[in-house]
């Protein structure tokens, strides 16, 4: 994403030195008294080595670090964002997106009555996650993410990441800490250690009970020659607050070390943390190709590795990948684990030069990792990496175009950015009772050939026994029955019985952007969100900057304590501003916590049709109602709830 240009690097900046002295002050005192140690592993001493690279293989990378931080995060001296503010995201194809008052499509009339029996339960409780004001920056947009463990809720937004108990109860203040503070202990070697420039990202790894937080750190910002770092902290304990870190760094590309990483995505595997970013030259902004990169999750969560974990990565350049852009890895959160030597997944989405192009193709590679021979790991086919599958899928149309913004708003002509040129974290990998499948979303023109509001469209696909699969075995476009409301913004999940609900932006020119949400039980008829659409939160304001942006996602994930409770995290405003935003956490329950798993049968391979026979199928369950609490009223599932919302009947509860 493109930040203002600054002139001078930000360690240079006076506001960030003051503050980095003030910081190295605290840390001495807080070495003594707290435990905080840069140890025989400390950043200078563990610099990054040469990559070492074979044509058409592997490159390796030694990460910076571990540097040990072992502060509790409430006694971390304040150090604040740099200052920021988004003019517009990087692009596949680098076109300027001119900030439009006027939609592209008429826009329907909005039917928000009810029409039929919604059973998707609505929120046992929701929470205010943190706001324009505690982020301290004045990024926009918030770029809001999370996730959920046993004990905690770790929300990110581009300059902090703020820790909650499960009843919505701030853990390291107010405020939350920022990028600049949690990863200061880093020192100066790399720009983790002072400039740290968000696109955030939280992952829980459910295998070890351990926490990794990560951003970007982008030395003399954008337009610059960098350098260009990821920066990694993985938790010590399940205590995020209070039970110390491990804190890494990675440049982006070693061998082109002008080229910086956007839109980084994590996901876990069992082997190792897998990460995919964006490149584009950071002096022209010129788009260069795609990276991943497979991080030693063994020696980082233990802070070890000889001097410092390795990393295994491969660059798709950009005239090898075609149109594809941002690379999403598969991550594991329920159901059984991945096979034993089973390889990890990577799909993504074209991004045409043009819009009103109708595609029909999602595009995986498989990424093979050895981190004992490194030269054995592979990516895609080939020294090209080529993609190891196009899989036939339903036509569509990016929800995307490079002249205009798409998304109107209650009581303004401003409209909004979608991001509907991707496909949307996490790629979801399930194995429910040996029958392995991949889930995926994105955000699509209603119809093909790019008319109609913003829809959410939705994808499984059988990859039993590791299969590259040729058609896709369930998929739709979500409009909730052609209401006219403009979807986007979404991100899937799927509990441990296979019930997926997906969470998402709505909004049209008769309400303010909304946090909405919609799901299928196991049972229910292939290719279809048939539990219908609940709402997270209301929107009470829109938003009126020009640049339209709004978000680069959201997160939905699972509770590990009984695996069926979704958690979702998204923005939205409170009040009509330029730049006010807000955002939510949110959880419900499809299923009552502890339900068996239903079994499922492996059927035959999908066929070529667009909306193919799914491959799996499982014995019925009841339905559980959402459990009632303090703070929300649990709507019964097969029961409908009308609730008056501007002017018209609306669907599920607030």
């Amino acid at each position: 994403m493109k930040k203002n240009p600054r002139t001078q690097s930000a360690f240079l900046d006076p506001r960030v030195f003051i503050s980095f002295l003030l910081l190295s002050g605290g840390l001495l005192l807080a070495m003594s008294g707290f435990g905080v140690s840069a140890d025989a592993q400390s950043p200078r001493q563990a610099a990054p080595q040469q990559a070492t690279q074979t044509v058409g293989g592997p490159d390796v990378q030694r990460m910076v670090g571990p540097v040990s931080l072992d502060v509790n995060l409430n006694a971390l001296p304040y150090v604040p964002p740099l200052e920021e503010q988004e003019e517009h995201r990087l692009m596949r194809y680098p076109l300027p997106m001119v900030p439009s008052k006027e939609p592209s499509d008429p826009v329907q009339a909005v039917r928000e009555y009810v029409d039929h029996a919604v059973a998707m339960p609505t929120p046992i409780a929701t929470f205010a996650g943190m706001n324009s004001v505690q982020s301290g920056c004045g990024c926009l947009p918030p770029d809001t993410h999370g996730d959920v463990g046993p004990s905690h809720y770790i929300q990110s937004v581009n300059s902090s990441i703020k820790i909650f108990d499960k009843a919505g109860n701030a853990l390291n203040g107010v405020n939350g800490t920022t990028y600049n503070a949690f990863f200061a202990a880093m020192g100066p070697t790399t720009p983790c250690g002072t400039a740290n420039d968000g696109d955030g990202f939280v992952l829980y790894d459910h295998l070890a009970d351990r926490w990794v937080v990560s951003d970007f750190a982008l030395a003399g910002g954008l337009p610059s020659a960098g350098p260009f770092y990821q920066c990694i902290g993985v938790s010590k304990t399940n205590d995020p607050v209070a039970g110390g870190w491990w804190l890494y760094a990675i440049q982006h590309e070693p061998s082109q070390p002008t080229w910086v990483g956007d839109y980084p995505k994590l996901a876990l595997w069992p082997d190792a943390y897998y990460l995919s970013i964006n490149l584009f030259d950071g002096p022209s902004l010129a788009f260069q190709g795609a990276r991943v990169i497979a991080l030693d999750r063994a020696s980082m969560l233990n802070g070890t590795g000889a001097p410092s974990p390795t990393a295994v990565g491969f660059t798709i350049t950009a005239a090898n990948i075609g149109d594809s852009y941002s690379l999403v890895p598969a991550t594991f959160r329920t159901g059984l684990p991945p096979p034993v030597g089973r390889d990890e997944y990577v799909l993504s989405v074209d991004s045409p030069a043009s819009g009103g192009v109708t595609l029909t193709q999602v595009h995986l590679w498989r990424f093979h990792v050895d981190f004992v021979t490194p030269a054995n790991s592979t990516f895609g086919v080939a020294g090209t990496h080529a993609k190891n599958a196009d899989i036939t899928v339903a036509g569509f149309t990016d929800a995307f175009t490079t002249t205009t913004l798409l998304v109107p708003q209650l009581g303004t002509t401003r409209l909004l950015d979608t991001l509907g040129d991707k496909l949307m974290t996490p790629v979801v990998y399930q194995n429910l009772a040996g029958t392995e499948s991949l889930w995926a979303v994105q955000t699509v023109f209603q119809n093909a050939g790019g008319t109609g509001p913003m829809s959410i469209r939705w994808y499984q696909f059988n990859v039993t026994g590791g299969i590259n699969p040729a058609n896709a075995a369930q998929q739709q476009t979500f409009s909730n029955a052609n209401d006219g409301l403009f979807r986007w913004m979404p991100s899937i999940g799927l509990d441990s019985l296979g019930n997926m609900a997906i969470g998402y932006a709505a909004s049209s020119s008769t309400i303010n952007p909304s946090i909405r949400y919609a799901g299928r039980l196991v049972t229910d008829p292939v290719n279809t969100l048939a539990q219908g659409e609940a709402i997270l939160v209301a929107g009470a304001g829109s938003q009126t900057s020009t640049s339209g942006r709004w978000g680069d996602y959201s997160a939905m994930s699972i509770d590990p304590t009984d695996n069926v409770t979704f958690w979702h995290t998204n923005e939205y405003f409170t009040a009509t501003s330029g730049a006010g935003w807000n955002t939510r956490v949110g959880n419900f329950r499809m299923a009552a916590p502890g339900t068996p798993t239903p079994t499922a049968t492996a059927t035959a391979t999908a066929t070529a049709s667009p909306t193919a026979t799914a491959t799996a199928t499982a014995s019925p369950t009841s339905t559980a109602t959402a459990t009632p609490t303090a703070t929300a009223t649990a709507t019964p599932c097969g029961t409908t709830t009308n609730i008056i919302l501007d002017g018209g009947f609306e669907t599920g509860g607030i």
